[in-house]
């Protein structure tokens, strides 16, 4: 079966390079109209202009599809509402979001200046929630809606000198987490995607890989499935180089410890706390609470 995007509307933030650039592509190759929407700024977040967005635009209508370019920062709230709604005047439907846009500024903890955690946070994480919030109603009314947050392995793994990158990439994890519980009765399906790519955000790293085999378009088959009409909803999945891998969030069966030394219970007893065997992935964070007070009432009746 070809995925095929024909009618829908798709927004694809930071779209004028890398990722988002190959994911504008794929769309619109398959047939989706697309917003291509970039601030054009440097890779920290500095600067500004419509060009990149503008010349993919291009790409996409010398290929025979349909696209407009938009500058706004997804930073700013009011200039992502007029995104939205410039879009729903022009083709009065957004069926499909990525959320993309993103910036670095790697320091280590120690030597990082608060104002560079905030304003990574406030790119990625604020940033998707801007531009969530804007569709959301659109998508709840419409019945249907496909939305992929760009998190990394980062935010799920760590990396050295990356802890507001990491921090507001988990952060997405979150609030896919919560998204697609409360968007499942509209058809709302929320998605991360955990890219490995060479683009504009790895250059520094270049030495050290296998660039020929992370090109941008290796990742976007993923993205396409993600929000596509029998995509899941709640998946974590990774991706680069052609592979895919989906992460998950899970829990242990765990132990339990009570008493004046349940502290020492808890040291004592962390191998089998830790014990990976009969985990699960929780439907939902109320899962963590009954399991817990399912141990203490079996502590009670035995």
């Amino acid at each position: 079966m070809t995925l095929r995007f024909d009618g829908r509307v798709a927004i694809v933030t930071g779209a004028g390079g890398g990722l988002g650039r190959a994911h504008a592509l794929a769309l619109a190759a398959r047939g989706a109209r697309v917003v291509v929407n970039d601030l054009g700024g440097a890779r920290d977040g500095s600067g500004g202009s419509a060009t990149a967005a503008e010349t993919v635009v291009a790409e996409i209508q010398a290929q025979g599809g349909e696209a407009v370019a938009n500058a706004a920062s997804v930073t700013d709230a009011a200039a992502v509402q007029a995104m939205v709604a410039d879009t729903m005047t022009r083709w009065g439907r957004v069926d499909i979001l990525v959320n993309n846009a993103g910036v670095l500024r790697d320091k280590t903890f120690a030597k990082m200046e608060l104002e560079d955690f905030r304003f990574v946070v406030d790119v990625h994480l604020m940033g998707a929630v801007n531009c969530t919030k804007a569709v959301w109603d659109i998508m709840r009314e419409a019945n249907y809606g496909r939305i992929v947050m760009t998190t990394s392995s980062s935010g799920l793994y760590g990396n050295f000198g990356q802890s507001n990158y990491g921090a507001a990439k988990m952060a997405l994890v979150g609030l896919m987490q919560t998204l697609s519980i409360e968007g499942a009765k509209n058809d709302i399906r929320v998605n991360c995607l955990a890219p490995t790519a060479h683009t504009r955000m790895t250059e520094d790293l270049g030495a050290r890989l296998p660039l020929e085999l992370l090109g941008p378009e290796m990742v976007t088959p993923g993205l396409l499935y993600l929000v596509s009409e029998d995509a899941p909803s709640r998946c974590i999945l990774t991706a680069g180089a052609g592979g895919f891998e989906r992460a998950y969030v899970t829990l242990t069966q765990g132990g339990y410890a009570v008493g004046e030394d349940a502290a020492e219970q808890v040291a004592a007893g962390i191998d089998a706390i830790s014990d990976r065997t009969g985990e699960i992935v929780p439907e939902m964070g109320a899962a963590q609470g009954m399991i817990e007070l399912t141990k203490a009432q079996k502590a009670h009746t035995d």
